[in-house]
């Protein structure tokens, strides 16, 4: 069966790549919307430009949670917290933190740092931050979800504060090295209002943003009174917004990018080959699923959902697909995630068991069920097209549905119309299980508006309830045996991701987070 099922896969696969070959001479071409390079990447001078995917479209860090916003804005804005590139938390903008009790967190923040416009960093834009993120301006964006446990910031003196929570988060330090709470400057944004702070975004980081041309390109400069002495070493970083994977590397060819971000898997052998290149693949702690509606019949019967788990090969998606750049879960998380059971065993390939979990669920032969997932993703159109062929080897029909990503991610799945099943993408930032199994299991979430289970409720209760890690990992693993159980959710894998990198580049980590640190590099 499984040799039957490669070989209809391979098929798939050497069809794609057909389609993708006939279109290659003209890939490789701007679009009509995409400009072309000024001037090509130069190595006489202290600068570097890298290659990337997309504009977040918003520099605002409380209105996005998107990838593509932190890829860029790491070297531009900066947190009480930091979380370095080998993902460890360390101090930022605070020297040093205690918890008082249980309900306060007080930091002693760093002296003699500057926002972009010269405007002081201190107690003041830290109770600013935090008054906007968890008032009206954060309910219009996704990041204030992740900071409810705070209640308000209190100012002790000019450079003390103390965080006043409502609720204990075992989590908390961690997300404040996160996207929503970098601090931002307060009389800018008075002066200058939100509308213009979305496209002129202002920092305390190594970089300041000088150039924003909307899905063209991003220029950072040197931020000459940055408080680490020494730092940054370039003078000046240019991010090119390239879409097309194709047309990224055509650019990296020349020698117009220096570093490339999103290198697709179909392009890994051609990058190895490039003697001034290095591809470097890196794991990352963001993971894919297939997510059920558990409101829509048949897939509301968990037995139906086991079926159509026992039903695909994810080892075969990992090594056909992906090239081998991936790695099998059990749960919606990865490795690197505190709360991952790595005794949970990865559900066998079993469609013979599927067709009789089916059958006992009363699902005929022939059952439509409709399969949503971004048009933009082209891997995971490879992934759907795997899944279509495995399903109907066990008499499911799956009819599936590309969509504009947009709608996707804020439409259809917080309203519940993406089908009897869609793609799950998620980043895992905080490497806490945590935030994911809250924000897609705990009943009433944005990403959540169908499933419901008294148990996992309990769980998550009791992982927040305390400091204490054994006591939360035991949590944990009894709400991984639970989501194990029930499959509200496919676990396919853990992503790899590719960057390719000039070997003229210097002191250039690929951050598994995707949060591109910038200050140590240096350009040959």
């Amino acid at each position: 069966m499984k040799r039957i099922t490669m070989g209809i896969l391979a098929l798939v696969l050497v069809l794609s790549m057909v389609l993708a070959g006939c279109s290659s001479n003209t890939a490789t071409e701007p679009a009509k919307d995409e400009k072309q390079s000024e001037q090509p990447a130069t190595a006489s001078k202290n600068e570097i430009t890298i290659g990337v995917v997309g504009d977040p479209h918003n520099w605002d860090p409380i209105d996005t949670f998107l990838l593509d916003w932190s890829t860029i804005a790491t070297s531009v804005f900066e947190g009480l917290v930091d979380r370095t590139v080998d993902l460890k938390i360390q101090p930022g903008l605070a020297e040093s933190w205690q918890f008082l009790d249980d309900q306060t967190l007080q930091f002693k923040l760093r002296q003699g740092v500057q926002f972009h416009n010269g405007e002081p960093f201190n107690a003041e834009a830290v109770k600013f931050t935090f008054d906007r993120l968890l008032g009206e301006e954060g309910k219009k964006g996704p990041q204030q979800a992740n900071y409810t446990s705070i209640d308000h910031v209190e100012i002790v003196d000019e450079y003390t504060v103390n965080f006043i929570l409502k609720t204990k988060d075992p989590v908390l330090l961690t997300k404040l090295a996160g996207y929503g709470g970098v601090i931002v400057p307060p009389k800018y944004i008075q002066e200058k209002g939100d509308e213009y702070f979305n496209e002129h975004p202002v920092g305390t980081g190594p970089f300041k943003m000088t150039t924003y041309e909307k899905d063209n390109k991003v220029v950072l400069e040197k931020n000459e009174n940055y408080w680490k002495e020494g730092l940054p070493k370039l003078d000046k970083v240019t991010f090119r917004i390239i879409p097309e994977a194709t047309t990224r590397l055509a650019e990296l060819q020349t020698g117009a990018i220096d570093v490339m971000k999103a290198v697709a898997i179909s392009q890994a052998a051609t990058v190895e080959k490039e003697e001034k290149v290095d591809l470097v693949p890196v794991g990352a702690p963001t993971v894919y699923s297939i997510r059920f509606d558990t409101s829509k019949p048949p897939v509301d019967n968990p037995k139906v959902r086991e079926a159509i788990a026992l039903a695909i090969d994810a080892d075969t998606i990992i090594e056909t697909v992906l090239n081998g750049y991936g790695k099998r879960i059990s749960t919606f998380q990865s490795e690197m995630s505190f709360g991952n059971d790595p005794s949970l065993p990865f559900r066998e390939f079993n469609p013979e068991k599927a067709k009789q979990l089916l059958k006992e669920a009363g699902v005929k032969e022939g059952t439509a069920l409709d399969f949503y997932f971004p048009g933009n993703d082209a891997i995971f159109k490879e992934v759907a097209q795997a899944v279509q062929i495995y399903l109907k080897d066990v008499g499911i029909q799956v009819n599936i549905n590309p969509v504009d990503s947009s709608t996707f991610i804020s439409d259809l799945i917080p309203n519940g119309k993406a089908g009897h099943m869609y793609r799950q993408g998620w980043g895992g930032w905080t490497l806490d299980f945590d935030n994911t199994a809250y924000l897609l299991y705990h009943k009433g979430e944005f990403w959540n508006p169908d499933f419901y289970d008294e148990k996992v409720e309990q769980y998550l209760a009791e992982e927040r309830s305390t400091f204490d890690e054994a006591k939360r990992l035991e949590a944990f693993k009894k709400l991984d045996a639970r989501l194990y159980e029930l499959v509200p959710d496919v676990p396919l894998y853990q992503s790899v991701n590719l960057w390719a990198v000039s070997k003229k580049v210097k002191g250039f980590t690929p951050p598994a987070d995707e949060r591109i640190r910038l200050e140590e590099v240096t350009v040959e």
